[in-house]
């Protein structure tokens, strides 16, 4: 490994989601010491980091984003003693441990919230968004839920409103409170001593709301949280200088990373977080909404470059359990052509790879046919127009055996009919499957100096068909073409000599001949 590398610069990071990845106590659920179990194949696959959606104690609601303490760990994920031998066996294997913290809110059965909702004299009832109704007994004022419903919710024993931006078992905490600000801060410093190398921040620019609570102004929309402009209820000055407090605490250990999913922001507003004294990256959320079309992915990427300047490092992601999986999107049934094309996309774009488990096999969503079969209330409030999140937290699909080798026991969510066919081990055996393509394309990655942290040229300013681009390094040149039709095409190279890292180091000049979905990365020789 070259010595400037920088594990979330130059690297990959791998997404799991617990619940699916490996059950080793056989409820059904996936859990820690599944996960240990297969730090093997993680670190076979070459990524340099594990991001983990939360752990913590929930009763679920939203499915471990609704915490009851932020220190500890569910049972059902196993014991802290658990987590502390999974950062240490990663550890060993050259893999960081990121967690992901869910702030802006709590589950309503946190010890914080239960003291709240007690009496208006109690010592934690401003820790949370309390108001008066107004004096015909409306909600404060016309905030909604991003969940459906008003983002209010009455307790007629004090008489007063909470305010929760998601579900009412979700009440949002009061960052302006000096005891909540120190409280969560501490969190931090909790899992950083445990041995935890960086945090992804859920919807992070919603800590703080508008201190007079104004209404926010109204607009057309669908649904009655698309009518309003997100004014007043998102993204107030006061995130930046809370910004500059945590990333200070996260300097105090050695290669830290800081990830925000920013709400209801474009590409300008996420870069405004981001900087030396701020977050070390935000997540660019509309690059994972393109159509398959080359020119929404150049287009994104360079809006995306643009907006950060110098000022941070990029990320990519195409998939991640708030979204539809990317082989669902892009890919028609089995093939897995296009599948590749994204892979490759992905993993050499400039920016940090976010990678979500299954991604690597080309995973589709498990199919949603009847309301009752949803276990994600989202999709059970908005049915039949949206479905919820069920389809894209399927369990990880390990080989053909019993529940695709997930749990011994019925797993929490149904298993995709094709884990017969599409697993690990029997992609494993293939060598032309998706499984090693995303390998030999990590390997490319982490051999090249360019494809981890060199610029970004565009080699096709108005692409129709092919995607392709030039990334450099100093000497180091790489070049990325990418078909993202169905057709034969043939591509003009830069002028030079290329050797091909795909095809057995294949020199090749003037232009190269793209098979339908084909993938080619080229090498200058110097």
């Amino acid at each position: 490994m070259k010595k400037d590398f920088l594990w979330w610069r130059d690297g990959i990071i791998y997404q799991i989601y617990p619940r699916s990845y490996a059950d080793t106590q056989n409820d059904g659920i996936g859990d820690l010491q599944g996960i240990i179990n297969k730090l093997g194949y993680i670190q076979d696959l070459g990524v340099d980091a594990i991001w983990l959606s939360p752990i913590y104690p929930s009763p679920d609601v939203d499915f471990g984003y609704d915490v009851a303490e932020y220190t500890d760990i569910d049972p059902k994920f196993g014991t802290m003693k658990d987590f502390d031998q999974l950062v240490k066996e990663a550890k060993k294997r050259g893999i960081r441990i990121i967690l992901d913290l869910v702030l802006n809110h709590t589950s309503d059965q946190h010890s914080w919230f239960i003291e709240s909702k007690r009496s208006k004299d109690n010592p934690y009832h401003d820790w949370y968004l309390w108001r008066d109704p107004k004096p015909n007994g409306d909600p404060p004022n016309n905030w909604q839920s991003v969940f459906g419903g008003s983002a209010w919710e009455f307790v007629p024993e004090l008489g007063q409103y909470y305010y929760h931006m998601f579900y009412k078992e979700q009440p949002d905490v009061n960052w302006r409170h000096p005891k909540v600000r120190a409280a969560m801060l501490d969190v931090f410093r909790f899992w950083l001593k445990k041995g935890v190398a960086g945090f992804r921040l859920d919807v992070f620019n919603a800590y703080f709301k508008d201190s007079a609570f104004r209404d926010n102004p109204t607009k057309i929309g669908l649904r009655a949280f698309d009518r309003q402009e997100h004014i007043y209820d998102v993204s107030q000055p006061e995130m930046i200088p809370l910004l500059n407090e945590i990333r200070e605490i996260c300097d105090q250990f050695k290669e830290t990373y800081v990830v925000g999913e920013t709400f209801l922001a474009d590409a300008a507003q996420s870069a405004a977080y981001c900087g030396d004294d701020k977050l070390h990256a935000a997540f660019n959320i509309g690059f994972a909404h393109n159509r398959w079309h080359p020119k929404r992915f150049l287009t994104a990427s360079l809006k995306w470059y643009e907006a950060l300047g110098e000022k941070a490092w990029p990320n990519n992601h195409l998939s991640n359990h708030d979204v539809q999986r990317t082989a669902t999107r892009y890919c028609f049934g089995e093939d897995d052509r296009r599948a590749k094309v994204a892979a490759a996309m992905l993993l050499t774009l400039k920016g940090t790879p976010f990678v979500y488990y299954g991604e690597e096999i080309g995973l589709r969503d498990i199919p949603i046919r009847k309301k009752e079969d949803i276990k994600d209330p989202v999709g059970i409030t908005f049915w039949p127009f949206y479905k919820g999140r069920d389809g894209c937290r399927s369990p990880m699909q390990w080989n053909s055996e019993l529940n695709a080798g997930f749990s011994q026991a019925k797993p929490w969510l149904p298993v995709h009919e094709n884990f017969p066919d599409r697993n690990v081990i029997r992609q494993a055996s293939y060598p032309d499957s998706l499984l090693n393509f995303f390998k030999s394309i990590i390997e490319i990655r982490k051999k090249e100096p360019a494809l981890q942290r060199g610029d970004f040229y565009p080699l096709v300013e108005n692409p129709r068909h092919i995607l392709a681009y030039l990334r450099r390094q100093e000497e180091d040149q790489v070049a990325v073409i990418l078909n993202f039709s169905s057709r034969n095409l043939e591509f003009d190279l830069p002028d030079g000599k290329w050797i091909s890292l795909l095809d057995q180091d294949k020199q090749i000049s003037d232009s190269i001949k793209m098979n339908p979905y084909g993938v080619a990365l080229l090498k200058l020789q110097t």
